[in-house]
């Protein structure tokens, strides 16, 4: 059923409008039905002259910068805390590209216009409407036409070429930074050199000879990641028996060596940058989506035959450290990762990937593997960190990419803002022998311990 603040606003348009609409005429349709390039996307953004409503192709980046130049403001993206309390005034799921609903000024892309129907979000959650594009263009008789909108297909992403990733960077250096190109990237990126605690647990991961005391030996020498693995040990999450006194206490009788080796690597890798004050809001806070991702991937693993199984600790690790390049972009690029978060809220619906392309040449995912190369991490991690939203990644160690692309969806599906959720391909569960029902219910229950899982995050971010 078409929800009454959308009903109410075609029916007024119609009777004000040469194109009449007979509101019990249309129906709601299933996304999947829609002609895909002619669905159109509203973002609300707002600046000190007021709010406006900006309606474009969903196939299409908003840019920011060519917008407000357009229209001579400095309009953002409005907060989720803003959006929500509209939403709720309305009875909305999501506002609908109607400028009547709000009454706010509104501004079309010109491309939209060219359409000979479109597609709209309906106000309820997961339907859309059809109009013709006469009635929308009645329905926009007011709303102003600029042209600010970029056809993501234009952008030229590499999703998956990893030959080109250090030229593409070193590009990008050159073009956004004063930085030098030297010999390591280490070195050019300027980022702080691989932690000694690092080093140490990269060592033991070769050492056949390895044991538990070797392993908390080193985790105790670092007391704040001692105090951390402890802490993690005792969380609820793992309803431990009893006291966990010690980091052996904790190898041995609540996450064992594999989880403690890489839980500790990845605590270490994650220290080695600061946490940028600036991030888009409305996402997930940077060791939040890591706790998420680490957890749901250890779940999705356990979900797998025994005999299929990727690597859990490995898996556990690609899932911590799967948002490290965002923390590489934010130190090498400051000047332009703020526009960076500006131009992410702005664009909900197109992964950040095609954003930071197209204003800086690379994605954190390039660059986050590139550096975890640089210093010598299990290839696994640098293939999953590299091709983790690349559903159609089949290549060397693609397990652990995959397990990523599955836990990065089932959470965004599920309201957890990582990313717009993206299709999952089947033949993706079936090359993990992983069950699509199964991974869902193991998604869903993570969900229903969201208050621990943030608890073990809050244990991360130090607090």
């Amino acid at each position: 059923m078409i929800p009454s603040a959308v009903s109410k606003t075609i029916e007024n348009n119609s009777g004000a409008s040469s194109t009449a609409v007979d509101v019990s005429q249309l129906s709601l349709i299933e996304p999947q039905q829609a002609q895909q390039d002619k669905i159109v996307k509203m973002v609300l953004m707002h600046d000190v002259l007021g709010r406006m409503q900006v309606i474009l192709p969903a196939n299409c980046l908003l840019d920011v910068d060519t917008l407000n130049t357009r229209l001579g403001r400095d309009l953002v993206a409005l907060a989720p805390d803003d959006l929500d309390s509209l939403r709720a005034k309305y009875s909305l799921s999501s506002i609908p590209a109607l400028p009547g609903i709000t009454g706010l000024p509104a501004v079309v892309d010109e491309a939209v216009l060219e359409m000979d129907s479109v597609y709209l979000e309906s106000g309820e959650q997961g339907k859309l409407i059809q109009f013709d594009q006469n009635v929308f263009s009645d329905l926009l008789a007011d709303a102003r036409q600029e042209s600010f909108a970029v056809p993501i297909a234009s952008i030229d992403l590499n999703r998956g070429d990893t030959s080109q990733d250090l030229e593409q960077i070193h590009d990008a250096i050159k073009k956004f930074t004063y930085l030098r190109i030297q010999q390591r990237l280490e070195d050019t990126l300027e980022v702080p050199p691989l932690p000694q605690t690092a080093q140490k647990i990269i060592h033991l991961r070769v050492d056949p000879e390895a044991g538990i005391n070797d392993l908390a030996d080193i985790v105790e020498s670092d007391p704040s990641l001692s105090a951390q693995v402890v802490s993690w040990a005792s969380s609820s999450f793992y309803s431990a028996p009893g006291k966990i006194k010690s980091v052996h206490d904790a190898i041995m009788r609540v996450l064992g060596f594999d989880l403690v080796m890489n839980l500790s690597m990845g605590l270490a890798l994650g220290r080695t940058l600061q946490l940028p004050k600036e991030q888009p809001e409305g996402y997930e806070p940077y060791w939040q989506q890591s706790m998420w991702m680490a957890t749901a991937t250890g779940a999705l693993i356990n979900m797998i035959p025994r005999e299929h199984r990727p690597g859990f600790g490995l898996a556990y690790l690609s899932g911590l450290l799967h948002n490290f390049g965002y923390l590489v972009l934010a130190h090498v690029f400051p000047p332009h990762f703020s526009l960076m978060c500006r131009y992410i809220e702005a664009n909900p619906h197109v992964d950040s990937a095609y954003v930071e392309h197209f204003l800086l040449g690379i994605t954190r995912e390039q660059v986050g593997s590139k550096l975890m190369a640089v210093w010598n991490m299990p290839e696994e991690v640098i293939i999953a960190l590299r091709h983790q939203k690349n559903g159609e990644f089949d290549g060397v160690n693609s397990d652990f990419a995959n397990i990523l692309y599955i836990a990065r969806n089932l959470l965004s599906e599920r309201g957890l803002w990582v990313g717009p959720a993206q299709p999952i391909p089947p033949e993706l569960y079936e090359r993990l022998q992983l069950d699509p029902e199964k991974a869902e219910e193991a998604i869903d229950e993570l969900i229903a311990a969201k208050d621990e899982i943030l608890k073990m995050a809050g244990m991360l971010e130090g607090e």
